[in-house]
């Protein structure tokens, strides 16, 4: 059965049979679904740094681009889903959310040109002639092969918000011993003039993430004090976050030249290969601030090159890790923006008996990258980044806050306050 049909079918049936709704619902995240598709960037235009979050009915645009090194241009379709602030699929038809097509074409793509590795550029803006959007929320790009949904190729987030409620808050070191000094405090405050709440805890929901994870995203908190138009949130537990350690860095955008962080360039005809520095555990190590980009990367070259996105090549870039001895009960992984946020089988390191150390190889394409090792433990879900970077409280981090609203009655939240709060910038 089409996928669409199928969607249809079950939200017939679940309206039917409200209370059994959760065991059908669809979980939905960051992910790449094909060897093929690498580079996947979604940034508001005009700044590729930014989150990908608009106002509803805001004069801007989100921008996807991606490429597809198979060797051959394909016709790629997208729809949009919305999804409630756990990442499932709402029960609404897309008609309801959506202005326009549900599904529709990518059909504006380019071919590399003087690089070693032949790909095609794809590239969409959201929103566009074919599609908008009616409610603030969750939502899901989904990307797929011509005309079936089932063909997936990759899936991002992103968020339409309404600003119709004020964050005021702060990041700093925590106050509570237990936590030597070493984490994050998130505290801050709803004020809702503009929105009537009639029940705060049952109504209101808020999300914390730290630079864009949603492994490790702070959920579930309620709001500590209630006053007159204002939800207070200021835990001393429930809202800390590991500070972690400033992101490591590398430069590939010259071939010629060896970048920050970059020991070799060679070319093994016909590819080129970027040895990364010597790597250290920092864990228990003194800390030192630098300026760095919390986990990002851009596509960028030093070369004589007119468009990043046709002309920056691909090169094999290796990273490497010493340890005394092979970690137990869990894998290390290389984390941050270039593995999408996920920690998986595509960024497992291997242990190398030979050279005592953790060795893995990506394929990257050129520009300025921020990355962290970190240690995931058996059938965990979230990426430690302490074990192996070390946790300081002077770590400049950012962290997000999206708070969402549902009355009784309602079917589905809307997101009503976004900001971002930096911890060194009070």
């Amino acid at each position: 059965m089409h996928v669409r049909l199928l969607s249809l079918f079950l939200v017939i049936i679940l309206c039917g049979f409200a209370g059994r709704g959760e065991e059908t619902r669809f979980y939905h995240g960051n992910a790449v679904y094909r060897e093929d598709i690498k580079s996947v960037r979604f940034h508001r235009q005009g700044f590729e740094l930014s989150n990908p979050v608009l106002n509803l009915g805001e004069e801007a645009r989100l921008v996807l681009k991606f490429d597809d090194l198979s060797g051959e241009a394909k016709r790629y379709s997208y729809t949009i889903l919305h999804c409630d602030p756990d990442w499932n699929e709402s029960f609404l038809s897309q008609s309801q959310y959506l202005e326009g097509f549900p599904d529709n074409p990518i059909d504006d793509y380019a071919r590399s040109f003087n690089t070693t590795f032949s790909f095609v550029n794809y590239y969409l803006e959201l929103p566009n002639e074919r599609v908008g959007f009616k409610i603030s929320g969750n939502y899901i790009l989904l990307v797929y092969e011509g005309n079936d949904r089932e063909k997936q190729v990759l899936s991002r987030r992103f968020h339409i918000a309404e600003p119709l409620v004020t964050i005021e808050g702060r990041v700093r070191r925590a106050t509570t011993d237990a936590f030597r000094g070493e984490n994050h405090e998130v505290d801050f405050t709803v004020i809702h003039d503009q929105l009537r709440i009639e029940n705060p805890r049952e109504e209101v929901r808020v999300v914390i993430m730290q630079n864009n994870r949603w492994d490790n995203a702070i959920r579930g908190l309620k709001p500590l004090f209630i006053q007159q138009n204002r939800l207070v949130y200021d835990y001393s537990r429930e809202n800390v976050f590991s500070a972690g350690n400033e992101f490591r860095y590398f430069d590939t955008r010259n071939h010629t030249i060896n970048g920050e962080g970059v020991t070799s360039t060679t070319f093994h005809r016909p590819y080129y290969h970027i040895t990364l520095s010597p790597s250290e555990v920092r864990n228990g190590k003194r800390y030192f601030p630098y300026r760095e980009m919390n986990g990002r990367y851009v596509i960028e070259s030093q070369e004589r090159v007119e468009d990043f996105d046709l002309e920056c090549d691909y090169q094999f870039v290796h990273f490497s890790l010493p340890l005394e001895a092979p970690l137990l009960g869990g894998t290390i992984n290389v984390f941050g923006e270039l593995s999408g946020w996920n920690a998986n089988k595509g960024n497992e390191m291997t242990w190398n008996f030979e050279t005592g150390r953790y060795e893995l190889t990506l394929l990257l394409k050129q520009g300025y990258y921020n990355y962290l090792y970190v240690y995931v433990p058996e059938g965990s879900a979230v990426a430690d980044h302490v074990n192996l970077e070390g946790s300081y409280w002077e770590t400049e981090n950012d962290y997000q806050i999206f708070v969402y609203y549902k009355p009784a009655g309602a079917r589905y939240d809307r997101l009503v306050g976004y900001t971002q709060l930096n911890s060194k910038n009070l």
